[in-house]
């Protein structure tokens, strides 16, 4: 019923869990991530408390294999479960018990599991592994989402598709930096839950993930009169001198950004995130139209 993938990135020290389903609502018992420790897939008539309980395990010295075989030893229906794990060290171990439906199994490597069953075949896994693989340097959550859908392009799930969802942890990585939950989507229902996942990420990554500096650029000259003529258009800006990026000009993008949920790329110092503004100009375009 279900395909997953459970990653490590050794670069940014990110965890992370990608799943599909046709399943409703897949994201809810499915993936489990702990920062610094772990990633857990648990699937297949799936025993839930193999996520806390394994993300314990690794947290405690256990290795993913290790962790796999304490989970399973006991477990009276292990027979139907399927699992993936990896952990912070990048070790990584599966399970597919010999009940669950056909086609099933696993895949591993450094630093990545992929799992499925009720799959088209063993190619679904491949195509997983391989894409996942090849997306080096990319956000983890978009390589993990790109490997579903190289896995749905291989034939995916035999019975269809109906929902997925992406969860990946980084320390300190939450809105306000308050917890770890870096990127954490799911679609309940939906006729190409993959599909929609990217266009979820799209928003969440400009809505909760923090600039990249390298998009940063001096809010000053024309830069600086574009925005304020946006900011004066919408009302938060009364009077100003075109291209001075004064502390009103300042305040007023700060509450221009909170009121259009761009909070955690906002700043004080001067500089403005192209990725904003792009969203920005669009946003202001929109909001004339419909008064048009």
């Amino acid at each position: 019923m279900t395909f997953s993938i459970v990653a490590h990135d050794p670069e940014t020290g990110d965890l992370g869990v990608a799943v599909q389903s046709k399943f409703p609502n897949v994201g809810v018992s499915i993936p489990y991530a702990q920062a610094g420790v772990g990633a857990i897939a648990t699937q297949c008539y799936c025993n839930t408390s193999f996520g806390p309980r394994g993300l314990a395990l690794l947290g405690h010295g256990a290795s993913p294999q290790q962790a796999v075989e304490i989970l399973t030893g006991n477990d009276a229906e292990r027979e139907f479960r399927q699992l993936g794990i990896v952990d912070v060290q990048g070790r990584a171990a599966s399970f597919t018990g010999a009940r669950c439906f056909d086609w099933a199994g696993s895949r591993h490597a450094a630093h990545v599991a992929v799992q499925g069953n009720v799959l088209a075949g063993a190619g679904v896994l491949d195509a997983m592994l391989e894409r996942y693989q090849a997306g080096a340097g990319e956000p983890l959550p978009l390589r993990l989402i790109a490997a579903l859908a190289a896995g749905q392009a291989a034939g995916g799930d035999r019975r269809g598709q109906q929902s997925a969802a992406v969860k990946v942890v980084r320390a300190g990585g939450g809105y306000g930096g308050h917890d770890d939950r870096w990127c954490e989507l799911s679609v309940c229902d939906h006729p190409t839950p993959i599909a929609e996942l990217e266009r979820l990420y799209a928003i969440y990554r400009l809505t909760y993930l923090r600039s990249d500096p390298g998009q940063l650029v001096p809010l000053a000259g024309e830069l600086a009169a574009e925005v304020q003529a946006i900011l004066h258009e919408r009302g938060f800006l009364a009077g100003y001198a075109a291209g001075d990026c004064d502390a009103g000009t300042l305040r007023a993008l700060h509450d221009f950004m909170g009121w259009e949920n761009y909070d955690e790329r906002i700043r004080d110092d001067g500089l403005i995130d192209l990725e904003v503004l792009a969203d920005m100009r669009l946003r202001h375009a929109a909001w004339r139209a419909s008064r048009a």
